[in-house]
C-alpha cells in the first residue's frame, strides 16, 4: 500500500473517536476504553445500534459488489473509510474484479496505522491510502489522481461520514466537487443516519455529547439531494436493508443509495 506523506494528528486515547466507536459497535478490537464508554452509553438507549452498524456495513458490501460487477467499475475512491474490518471495499471489489484500484481516505492516525498494515491489494490491482481530511477535497482529489485515472469512471463512496458535516450546503459542495472531478459513467454511493425515530435522535444526542466529531442526522429528503442530477440505481434511496438485500432484514434508520453520473 502506498501513502502520500501528509502530517497526521497524534493518537489521543483520552478522546473518543468516531472510527473507534464504530469499530466497537461492529465488534472490533481496535478501540479504547473511552470509545467503549461512549458506545455503551449509546447502546443503553438504543441497543439495536450495534446490529444497525453491521447492517449498514452490509450495504457497503452489496453496493461495492454491484459497482464492480453489474456496473463494471474498476476504480473506487472511499472517502472516510474508517478502521479496517471484514469485507473492506478493496476486498469486495477485487473479489469481483481483481484488477480494481481502490484509494482509501481518512485522517485518523489509528486508521492510518491499520490501513498500512492490513489493506493489501491483490497483485492484479492496487490499494492505496491517503492521509487527508475529507474537508480538503482539493488534496483528496489531487492525491487520488496519483493512483486512479480520473478520466475513467470512478465510484465515489461516502459511507456514513457526511453526517459529520453539519451544513447541507458544505456537504453537498464536497460531493459535487468529488463528482465534478470524474467523468460521466461514474457513481456515487453513500449512506447516513436519518432522523425518522426519536430513539435515533436521542442516540445522536448522546454521541455528540462525548464524541470528538459530532454527527448530524438528516431526513431522507435531505439525503436525496446528494443525488441531484444523477440517475439513481434501483431501488433508489431507501433504508440500507431494503437496497438489493441478500436476505430479509428489518428496516432501519440508515438510508443509502447508488447513483450514476450522467
Amino acid at each position: 500500500m502506498s501513502n502520500e506523506a501528509q502530517e497526521s494528528p497524534k493518537l489521543d486515547t483520552t478522546v473518543p473517536q468516531t472510527a473507534r466507536i464504530w469499530n466497537y459497535l461492529l465488534g472490533g478490537k481496535d478501540n479504547f476504553a473511552v470509545d467503549r464508554a461512549v458506545g455503551d452509553q449509546i447502546l443503553v438507549g438504543q441497543p439495536e445500534l450495534a446490529e444497525n452498524a453491521r447492517l449498514s456495513r452490509a450495504f457497503l458490501v452489496r453496493a461495492v459488489r454491484y459497482l464492480a460487477g453489474e456496473a463494471g467499475v474498476r476504480q473506487f475512491l472511499d472517502i472516510g473509510t474508517g478502521l479496517p474490518t471484514a469485507n473492506n471495499t478493496h476486498e469486495v471489489a477485487q473479489s469481483v474484479a481483481p484488477d480494481s484500484r481502490i484509494v482509501y481516505v481518512d485522517n485518523d492516525p489509528l486508521v492510518l496505522a491499520h490501513a498500512r498494515a492490513l489493506l493489501t491489494s491483490k497483485p492484479e490491482g492496487v490499494t492505496s491510502y491517503i492521509d487527508a481530511n475529507m474537508f480538503d477535497m482539493d488534496l483528496v482529489l489531487r492525491e487520488a489522481g496519483r493512483t486512479l485515472d480520473l478520466s475513467q469512471p470512478v465510484a465515489v463512496l461516502f459511507m456514513g461520514v457526511l453526517g459529520h458535516v453539519e451544513d447541507d450546503a458544505v456537504a453537498q459542495a464536497m460531493v459535487r466537487q468529488a463528482l465534478a472531478a470524474v467523468p460521466s459513467g461514474s457513481y456515487l454511493a453513500l449512506y447516513d443516519g436519518t432522523d425518522l425515530s426519536p430513539e435515533v435522535v436521542e442516540a445522536a444526542r448522546l454521541w455528540n455529547e462525548s464524541a470528538a466529531l459530532p454527527y448530524h442526522l438528516r431526513s431522507p429528503a435531505r439525503l436525496a439531494q446528494f443525488f441531484d442530477g444523477m440517475e439513481l440505481v434501483d431501488p433508489g434511496l431507501v433504508a440500507v436493508t431494503r437496497w438489493r438485500p441478500d436476505t430479509e432484514k428489518p428496516e432501519i434508520d440508515q438510508y443509502g443509495g447508488v447513483g450514476r453520473k450522467l
